[in-house]
């Protein structure tokens, strides 16, 4: 039987430390630094398309999904692509799913949580109705924790997390976040993808909160560097209730990956402002800023994206690559049967995307 308590929690008062509501203003302070960057941006749109690969690719790494840069971006619906960039994929879409949800309804409802799931796994299995989940040590093999295994329980525990995320009760919005994807992550919902499910709620919290316009914080980056810590301390607020130690290591995560996120928009956005003159320049009559745009949400961008999102017949699509290829600005590569033309300096950017810990 699990012992599971619903939320909110009954002991709030031992996260009014000074320590944790340092975290806090730091936290707010960094995240509120990306959200003003972010809607500086005149294109927001393409961070999403382009940076959510990031977040997908980390995030799914924590599970052992190992994938490529070449691959993600080089991948094609109907390509012999890897089955780790499969689902790395799904996780963009899923993100995407989400994100798109909440910003039509103000809202994040279990249909949401459910559809993510769905689009993440490929199947549409909903919460466990069957028991015998439990979740053991990959080492040893050893049970360390068994979530709830009742279908009634884990609906209820379901219905009640949703309650506790949109709950008017003064609590701090991160704070609140934490908790929730504590609380997810123990209750397992799904018979699969809770963790990719639990990190993608993360940013649909943020971004119901106000706190987060684009889901472009790379918490799955700070989990996946301390990996060993993160199922620690998940297992050390089930055993010993300690949920300052929980609530500061997420805290730090927000804080980091706001800074790392920050220095990646701005390479991002004066890399595009770089590209924009030297197209201007050396291009004047090829360039728009729907071809900047494209080359900027595509880091392999190919003649069937041209053709589409410029409107234009596929010779013409073809003859713009060809001669952004001649000006040096990208790279044509064969892969299997097509073309890619590569923007290198931003798959170097993407590529070399680090968390300062310091």
């Amino acid at each position: 039987m699990s012992t599971l308590p619903p939320l909110p929690l009954t002991h709030l008062a031992a996260l009014e430390t000074r320590e944790l509501w340092l975290a806090l203003t730091e936290a707010h302070r960094h995240l509120a630094e990306l959200k003003g960057l972010c809607e500086s941006l005149p294109n927001r749109g393409i961070l999403l398309d382009t940076l959510g690969i990031q977040e997908a690719k980390d995030s799914s790494e924590i599970e052992n999904i190992i994938t490529t840069h070449d691959e993600l971006y080089a991948y094609q619906e109907d390509s012999a692509a890897s089955a780790a960039t499969k689902e790395v994929r799904h996780y963009v879409s899923a993100l995407r799913l989400g994100y798109e949800a909440v910003r039509n309804s103000g809202l994040i409802r279990l249909e949401t949580v459910l559809a993510v799931q769905a689009e993440l796994e490929n199947n549409r299995a909903g919460l466990r109705k069957l028991p015998g989940t439990v979740l053991k040590n990959e080492a040893t093999g050893q049970t360390i924790y068994e979530p709830p295994q009742d279908a009634a329980e884990v609906e209820s525990l379901m219905a009640n997390l949703i309650d506790f995320i949109h709950a008017d009760d003064g609590l701090d919005p991160l704070l609140r976040m934490a908790i929730a994807h504590h609380q997810f992550e123990s209750i397992h919902p799904f018979y699969d993808g809770n963790g990719r499910t639990g990190r993608i709620l993360n940013l649909l919290i943020l971004q119901r909160e106000g706190l987060l316009d684009l889901p472009v914080l790379y918490l799955s980056r700070y989990i996946t560097s301390t990996k060993p810590d993160y199922y620690r301390l998940l297992q050390t607020v089930r055993e010993q209730d300690r949920w300052a130690e929980w609530c500061l290591y997420m805290l730090r995560g927000v804080a980091l990956t706001s800074r790392s996120a920050i220095a990646l928009v701005k390479a991002f956005r004066d890399l595009m402002q770089k590209t924009k003159r030297e197209l201007r320049e050396r291009l004047p009559k090829l360039y728009s800023q729907d071809l900047l745009n494209n080359l900027f949400r595509y880091p392999y961008t190919k003649i069937e994206f041209i053709e589409r999102e410029l409107g234009v017949s596929r010779p013409t699509a073809s003859k713009y690559l060809e001669q952004l290829t001649r000006a040096g600005i990208l790279r044509k590569q064969k892969m299997g049967r097509t073309n890619f033309y590569i923007n290198d300096p931003l798959y170097a950017l993407l590529s070399a995307v680090t968390l300062d810990q310091s």
